[in-house]
Parts: structure tokens; C-alpha cells; sequence
């Protein structure tokens, strides 16, 4: 668990509050750089869509900031997360 924002602790909550609060603590990161992210749903196979704002939205480092950046993290604190997808 990170001592400084409390990312990792989850015990008790659902998968939904889970992703939710990952969000909160991935915007900033992506804010600093001009972007923002949203969240569109949070699929039965526990697929998270979000959608990338800002810079991100058509920046051609987008993908590689999803997949290795948003869901490389989110999958650290929620293991039972599936993948993170952008959607338009």
C-alpha cells in the first residue's frame, strides 16, 4: 500500500468503488499533461471503458498511455480487473 495516497487499500470495497477511486488518483497524472480521463462503464466481464479527454484524445502516445500507464496500474491495486479500453 502507498503511504501517500492510500492507492492498494481496497479491502472491503466493491470492484466499482475500486475502479472508481483508481480513476480519481489517475487524473492528476494525466491533467499534469493536458488530459483527463472519464469513465463510461464498468463491463460484467470486469472491462473498464473509459474515455480519454483533453491531449489524450487523439494524441498518438494515447494507446501506449492506456495499456501501459491507466491499466498497468489499475491492475496492480484490482487484480480481478480484465483490461482497460477506450472508447470514442
Amino acid at each position: 500500500m502507498c503511504d501517500q495516497c492510500g492507492c492498494g487499500d481496497f479491502e472491503g470495497k466493491s470492484f466499482e468503488e475500486k475502479v472508481n477511486e483508481m480513476i480519481v488518483q489517475i487524473r492528476p497524472m494525466l491533467q499534469g499533461h493536458g488530459g483527463d480521463i472519464e469513465l463510461v462503464s464498468i463491463e460484467e466481464d470486469k472491462t473498464v471503458k473509459v474515455k480519454l479527454q483533453g491531449a489524450c484524445a487523439g494524441c498518438p502516445s494515447a494507446a501506449m498511455t492506456l495499456k501501459q500507464g491507466v491499466e498497468k496500474l489499475m491492475k496492480e491495486n484490482i487484480p480481478e480487473l480484465k483490461e482497460v479500453v477506450a472508447v470514442n
